[in-house]
C-alpha cells in the first residue's frame, strides 16, 4: 500500500511540474508579426508625415510665387498635393471664407467689409505693379500723376509725353483683379479709369502691350519679362530692392487668405506656415517677389 501511495503522489508532482512549464510558454511573447503583444507603441515624438491635398485659389498675379512654394512643399512631403486656381483675387476671398478653397490668394489688402465676414490676411510677400509700355516705346519714366492722367484719359497721346506720336491705347484688368485694385488706389485713379481693352489674367495684359506699339498696362513685377518693358515710376525702376526699401510708388502686398475660427488641415497649415517662414525668403525671390518674413 505504501508503494503505491508513492507512485500517486509521484505522478501529481510530475503532472504539477508540466503545468507550471506550460504556464511560463503562454506568457512569452509571442513571435506572430500580426500580434499586437511584440509591437512597441508609437512614441509621442515621432514625426507625422504629411499628406492629403491643399487648394488653393485666387490671384493669377501670384502664381508664380504659389506655384514656386508649392513646387519646393511638394518636394519636401511627396504625399501632399497642391493645387492652384487662378480666378482673380475677389474670387480667391469668397472661396477662403466661404470654406470652398483651404487658401484664398489676394494681390491686394483685404478691404475692412471682407475681415468683418471672416477673411485672415496672411501677408506672404510684396510685389511691386510695374507700368509696361511696348518695348519700342521710347517714354522711359513717367511721374504717378502722368499715369493717372494716361488712365483717365486725360492724356491720349504718347507725344504729349515725349514719345513719338501714337494715340494712348489702355489697357488693364476686369473688375474684382487684386492688381486692378491695387493699382487704382494706389494711383488715384478708382472707378475712374478709360481703359480701351480690360483683360482677365496678367498674361492678356503683357501679351497685348507686347503687341501693340501704343499700348500700356499694369502687370505684377513678378509677371513681367522681355516681351514689355516696365518704365521708372518718379525716377524708381520696379525690382526685388526698390519695393523692399520702399522708394518704388507702386506696390502691394501678397496676402494668403483664410477663414477666422476655421481650423485647417494639418497639410494646409503646413503649407501656410513654410510660406510664411523665412526658409521661403529665397522661394520668393526667384519667382520675382519680396519675401515679407525673410
Amino acid at each position: 500500500m505504501k508503494r503505491i501511495t508513492s507512485l500517486v503522489l509521484s505522478g501529481v508532482l510530475c503532472l504539477g511540474l508540466l503545468a507550471g512549464c506550460g504556464g511560463g510558454t503562454s506568457s512569452a511573447p509571442s513571435s506572430n508579426p500580426s500580434s499586437g503583444t511584440n509591437s512597441a507603441a508609437p512614441s509621442e515624438n515621432t514625426p507625422t508625415e504629411l499628406s492629403g491635398t491643399v487648394n488653393t485659389d485666387g490671384s493669377t498675379s501670384m502664381e508664380s510665387v504659389v506655384k514656386a512654394l508649392a513646387e519646393a512643399f511638394m518636394e519636401a512631403n511627396p504625399d501632399v498635393t497642391v493645387n492652384y486656381s487662378g480666378t482673380g483675387s475677389g474670387t480667391g476671398i469668397e472661396s477662403a471664407t466661404a470654406g470652398t478653397c483651404d487658401i484664398g490668394l489676394s494681390s491686394r489688402a483685404l478691404e475692412d467689409a471682407e475681415k468683418s465676414s471672416g477673411a485672415v490676411e496672411n501677408i506672404v510677400a510684396l510685389d511691386g505693379v510695374a507700368v509696361v509700355v511696348n518695348p519700342n516705346n521710347g517714354v522711359e519714366d513717367l511721374t504717378v500723376e502722368q499715369i493717372a492722367q494716361i488712365f483717365k484719359g486725360e492724356i491720349t497721346n504718347w507725344s504729349e509725353l515725349g514719345g513719338a506720336d501714337g494715340q494712348i491705347a489702355v489697357f488693364g484688368r476686369e473688375a474684382g483683379s487684386g492688381t486692378r485694385g491695387a493699382f487704382e488706389e494706389i494711383v488715384g485713379v478708382k472707378d475712374a479709369c478709360k481703359y480701351t481693352n480690360e483683360y482677365s489674367s496678367t498674361g492678356d495684359v503683357i501679351g497685348n502691350v507686347a503687341s501693340n506699339p501704343n499700348g500700356i498696362g499694369y502687370a505684377s513685377l513678378s509677371a513681367v519679362n522681355n516681351s514689355v518693358k516696365a518704365v521708372k515710376v518718379g525716377g524708381v525702376a520696379p525690382s526685388e530692392a526698390t519695393v523692399l526699401d520702399g522708394t518704388y510708388a507702386i506696390q502691394r502686398p501678397f496676402v494668403m487668405v483664410t477663414k477666422e475660427g476655421a481650423e485647417l488641415s494639418p497639410a494646409a497649415q503646413a503649407f501656410l506656415d513654410f510660406s510664411m517662414s523665412a526658409d521661403a525668403a529665397d522661394i520668393i525671390a526667384a519667382a520675382g517677389a519680396v519675401s515679407a518674413n525673410g
